[in-house]
């Protein structure tokens, strides 16, 4: 599976963050639906650029997420 960068917050949409449909399939990035926003920071999916991934970006833990 191709990973995306949002290019906003760093949420990294990969497989380990992938949505799923109604039989727990991933969702493939490109098959998103136009009005599917970033869980982290609300932009819309053409925010999102592709990368490389061996799931090292990602959105930084605040400390009262811990």
């Amino acid at each position: 599976m191709q990973a995306y960068l949002c290019s906003v917050c760093g949420y990294l949409y990969d497989q380990e963050s992938a949505e799923r449909d109604r039989e727990g399939n991933l969702t493939e990035f490109e098959n998103l639906d136009d009005q599917w926003i970033c869980p982290v920071c609300g932009v819309q999916v053409g925010l999102f650029k592709p990368i490389e991934s061996d799931r090292t970006a990602d959105v930084p833990v605040s400390d009262d997420k811990k």
